[in-house]
């Protein structure tokens, strides 16, 4: 066929000998077909706010007709436990009506000025989007770069994860049914392939979730042509356990934003600081919360956290955690493999003294939790911004102004007091500093400064 360039055979996780389907790659000559169908639909799809509005309404109810269907493959194509697949699905939705309304926001502003002028300030749409989504929110984060992108009048070229290939099939088959043709273009496409997302100057802008190493060459190469780009890329992020914290709560919720999901998230809590006060109370809890994360089959009710999502993922996380090992750090519980069948791993808990350790500085995509202990309160706060990243951090203490003075210090973009690291409102901003994100933030109205670009007109009044 004309444009493909191969197939890709996705397999489930948990049971790595079924096939989720195979599904075929677009070459760089077929991207470039999808610009221009992007392209052809724009005019019409950006002058109409209401027919934006109506498209993503039947989008979201079409999702939430469908959300067995969604669970099902989450379950079965990326190995996420139910109870956080339902929570998925149910969110996308949400985010979906949420921007059918944000199709009728204000698009200009009247400044005032001196005389018989007016200054207006009008807002466009950037025109194509590109969003690159990753695999382990394959239904969340798809609807939060997509739906303002399509609200604000761009057309969209939806680039799922080559691990979530069946999940981004069906959310773009749903979709597609509700708006013109050419509004929203399905690119699945190898990494080779991809240079024209990053590089047609027909394509107005790029959003990107994914790792460090591939976001830095696409704001690299996007930002090369003038374009604006937006690139999640991760965390290692902290929570701060102080000498007046609930320990019991503290330790459960650590454990469960450390290991759910095995750990695959971006806002995952990475790193456990505790107050050297507390640190012999706290620790024995936090390793009987880890212990008590229940790794199952993702199908199972039950289930905390499935496998991760590869057999090379899951090597890279044993790799890290020997590595850790080998450098001093103390294994308190987990890091074995719990069965033979598929990509499980168990909860891993590593005491570290050495803050600068590798482990405590660069991520560790899994179930993997380093915990460390701060003298003070100053040094918790040193440790917890010593790394790259700024993404998540939190703080628990029962004195709250405390707290809340501590996390407003924290070098990430989500501040969190006796809360987990984990979590996203999808109405409020969400992003991160140093090297866990750039460009403008995502989600809630602050979406609207990357969708949209701003034209400042003078009008003076006949005399």
């Amino acid at each position: 066929m004309a444009g493909v360039a191969k197939s890709i055979v996705v397999r489930e996780p948990a049971r790595p000998e079924r096939v989720v389907g195979e599904f075929e790659l677009l070459d760089a000559a077929g991207v470039g077909r999808r610009i221009d169908a992007a392209l052809a639909a724009l005019a019409g799809w950006s002058n109409d706010a209401p027919a934006r509005s109506r498209a993503l309404g039947v989008w979201a109810d079409a999702v939430e007709g469908r959300s067995a269907e969604f669970v099902e493959l989450l379950t079965r194509e990326i190995g996420k436990p139910l109870r956080e697949s339902r929570a998925e699905v149910g969110r996308a939705v949400a985010i979906i009506r949420y921007y059918a309304q944000a199709a009728y926001d204000p698009i200009a502003e009247i400044f005032p000025t001196a005389g018989e002028t007016e200054l207006r300030v009008h807002r466009r749409p950037l025109g194509v989007v590109a969003a690159i989504c990753p695999w382990n929110f394959p239904v969340a984060i798809p609807a939060w770069k997509i739906a303002p992108a399509l609200a604000y009048g761009n057309t969209v070229l939806f680039k799922p994860s080559s691990s979530a290939l069946a999940i981004g099939h069906l959310l773009h088959e749903i979709a597609a049914r509700a708006m013109p043709p050419g509004v929203l273009q399905l690119v699945p496409a190898s990494s080779a392939a991809l240079d024209p997302l990053l590089d047609d100057r027909r394509v107005a802008g790029v959003t990107f979730t994914g790792s460090v190493a591939v976001g830095n060459e696409v704001v690299r190469r996007v930002v090369s042509r003038g374009a604006p780009v937006q690139a999640e890329m991760g965390g290692q992020n902290a929570s701060l356990v102080l000498d007046d914290a609930d320990l019991p709560f503290a330790a459960a919720t650590i454990a469960r934003a450390a290991m759910e999901f095995a750990g695959q998230k971006c806002t995952a809590t990475r790193r456990a600081i505790v107050s050297a006060a507390v640190a012999d109370r706290f620790v024995p809890l936090l390793v009987d919360a880890v212990r008590a994360v229940r790794v199952d089959m993702p199908e199972e009710e039950a289930a905390d956290l499935g496998p991760v999502i590869s057999s090379e993922a899951r090597s890279t996380i044993e790799h890290s955690l020997a590595g850790a090992q080998s450098r001093g750090a103390r294994m308190l519980t987990g890091g074995r493999r719990p069965r033979d069948e598929g990509w499980f791993i168990e909860p891993a808990l590593l005491a570290l003294d050495d803050p600068t350790d590798e482990f405590a500085q660069e991520e560790t995509f899994g179930p993997a939790l380093a915990v460390l202990v701060a003298r003070n309160d100053d040094e918790a706060l040193a440790i917890a911004n010593s790394t790259r990243f700024g993404l998540a951090g939190a703080v628990f203490a029962t004195d709250l102004g405390r707290a809340t003075r501590l996390a407003e210090r924290l070098d990430a973009g989500l501040q969190r007091v006796n809360s987990p690291t984990t979590g996203v409102d999808f109405h409020a901003p969400f992003g991160g500093d140093k090297a866990s994100g750039y460009g403008p933030r995502e989600q809630g109205r602050a979406a609207r400064e990357f969708y949209t670009k701003t034209r400042t007109m003078l009008v003076r009044k006949p005399v």
